[in-house]
């Protein structure tokens, strides 16, 4: 797997040296539209009945806050019939479910009412193998001195399988994502390989390895490439479209995604 930034930064600093005009940027604001943050997600040995949602809009480039979405009426229901609302903290955008009950297998459906519009999308609760180990090298990256972690599960030969992985190291807010699917590996040992110049003896790596849909995968793997600049003849990056309709104007979409995931979870610490 290759391992980028979950990132999107445009970059706009001019400098000229001994230049004392300001240069002004007049830059278009498209209309804002909803943001869907929905990914649900099971660690092993949990109940999972605790979910959240968050809504935002799109915003300017030059405004800081992030713009949060409340008064929506958000709820999931299972494909047995099971109906879970979710609840906004209020003001937050940050909608809450106490009672989600997780079944590998199931299919949910997701529903959002905003602003007389109606969002929905579904996807089925994916499994996930347990992370076996995790090894350490201290003469990996593309210089072969820097600190290189290697995480190791089995995958499942009954099944086609997609990953997602994230690593969230204690240096840095910013997680760090990958995704890879078993098409070489089918029921074999998978691996993944994250390094950084900024390790150090003593921080930890949370790691975490989700199952996921080939959909969610594809998603994913155009969102990467976006982030990390693609190639000299890469397509100009544009809005991404999720896997959520908007069943009352189809043009009008909302950015995001539905994921319903099952995850394992390791906390590694440099040594």
């Amino acid at each position: 797997m290759k391992n980028f930034s979950y990132i999107f930064v445009l970059l706009a600093i001019v400098l000229f040296s001994g230049c004392e005009d300001v240069i002004d940027v007049n830059l278009d604001t498209a209309e804002p539209r909803l943001v869907i943050d929905a990914f649900i997600s099971w660690q092993k040995g949990t109940s999972g009945n605790e979910q959240k949602i968050k809504l935002s809009t799109t915003t300017g480039f030059y405004n800081a806050a992030i713009p949060t979405v409340s008064g929506a009426d958000i709820h999931i229901v299972s494909g047995q019939g099971a109906t879970y609302n979710f609840t906004e903290t209020p003001g937050t955008g940050e909608y809450l479910c106490d009672n989600f009950v997780p079944v590998i297998g199931e299919s949910y459906t997701l529903t959002v009412i905003h602003a007389g519009q109606t969002y929905t999308s579904t996807e089925t609760l994916k499994p996930v193998p347990v992370i076996d180990r995790v090894e350490q090298r201290n003469d990996g990256g593309f210089t072969a001195d820097e600190i290189e972690i290697k995480v190791f599960a089995t995958d499942d030969g009954a099944t086609d399988d997609f990953y997602l992985l994230k690593y969230t190291p204690s240096f840095t807010a910013i997680p760090v994502f990958s995704v890879d699917s078993d098409e070489y590996f089918q029921g074999n040992q998978i691996s993944d390989i994250y390094w950084s110049e900024d390790f150090k003896p003593g921080q930890n790596v949370g790691i975490y390895l989700y199952g996921i849909s080939e959909l969610h995968y594809n998603y994913m793997s155009i969102l990467l490439e976006i982030a990390s600049g693609g190639g000299p003849f890469s397509t100009q990056p544009v809005n991404v479209r999720g896997n959520i309709v908007n069943t009352t104007n189809f043009d009008n979409y909302a950015l995001g995604f539905f994921n319903v995931s099952e995850y394992d979870y390791v906390n590694y610490q440099i040594q």
